[in-house]
């Protein structure tokens, strides 16, 4: 069966997907001055920048708003910039497309896995936070191997789609940094769920980043176990999401070398 022979493939090849993944991580910033130390500085710019907007300007008012606004702010980072940078995994992977044997669903899974790790190292950051801003730990971070890992396979499953997708229609990376745009101001990652009218709140739970967003501030920020139900629901859209993600591109892989 395609699915299992694609998933086996990863796992039989991961210490390449391991390798790309370092030198992407390693390559993100080389020849600049400030060099790996942008992992860090990155996230805190654009809290900085959040922060003066919709604390100063806009004034929403709430306890530890930045503490509230980085938990939600890091985790759509890592799901935005794999899905930018994974739409154009395939038509950027050059030699490697063109290779017969090259297993080509590494390239995609590198670029999620390169953002990911990226999210996992802006973490002490977000910790060192806590504890400036005086939120307390809580026992339900351990919640986060859980929400962390729905996120990573729904990832995966739209960066197949896209990666693609974009190797037939070039113009699927530009309609998709649009549509992340605003799908981003459609989640609850800058303001509480508190704020949504009732009439709407309903709406938030069919929107699976909403739903990742607020399972991240549950166990990160308001120190309770995420709602089990809706992150079920996501966990299962997931992985059906991936199924038809896998289908899409092992049926289509035998083109995309004459189509780059």
């Amino acid at each position: 069966m395609r699915f299992t022979s694609h998933l086996k493939e990863l796992a039989k090849n991961r210490a390449l997907v391991w390798a790309l993944t370092t030198r992407e991580l390693k390559g993100r910033y080389r020849g600049s001055l400030f060099g790996f130390l942008w992992t860090f500085l990155n996230p805190l710019m654009l809290l900085g920048v959040y922060a003066l907007v919709f604390s100063v300007y806009f004034r929403i008012r709430m306890d530890h708003y930045a503490v509230f606004m980085f938990t939600g702010l890091l985790p759509w980072v890592f799901f935005s910039q794999s899905l930018n940078e994974g739409a154009g995994a395939i038509t950027e992977g050059g030699s490697l497309v063109t290779k017969v044997l090259f297993p080509l669903q590494i390239l995609p899974a590198v670029k999620v896995l390169s953002n990911f790790v990226n999210y996992l190292l802006s973490l002490p950051i977000l910790f060192a936070f806590f504890l400036v801003d005086g939120v307390g730990f809580h026992v339900t971070m351990l919640g986060f191997l859980i929400v962390a890992g729905v996120h990573l396979v729904f990832t995966y499953a739209l960066t197949l789609i896209l990666a693609a997708a974009n190797v037939f229609l070039r113009d699927t990376r530009h309609i998709v940094g649009n549509l992340l745009t605003l799908w981003f101001f459609l989640t609850p990652i800058l303001y509480p769920l508190a704020q949504v009218p009732d009439a709407f709140r309903p709406l938030v739970y069919l929107n699976p980043a909403a739903v990742l967003t607020l399972a991240y501030h549950d166990v990160f920020f308001w120190g309770r176990w995420p709602a089990w139900g809706p992150l079920g629901a996501v966990a299962a859209l997931s992985l059906i999401l991936l199924f038809i993600a896998v289908v899409i591109f092992e049926n289509h892989k035998e083109y995309f070398a004459e189509k780059i």
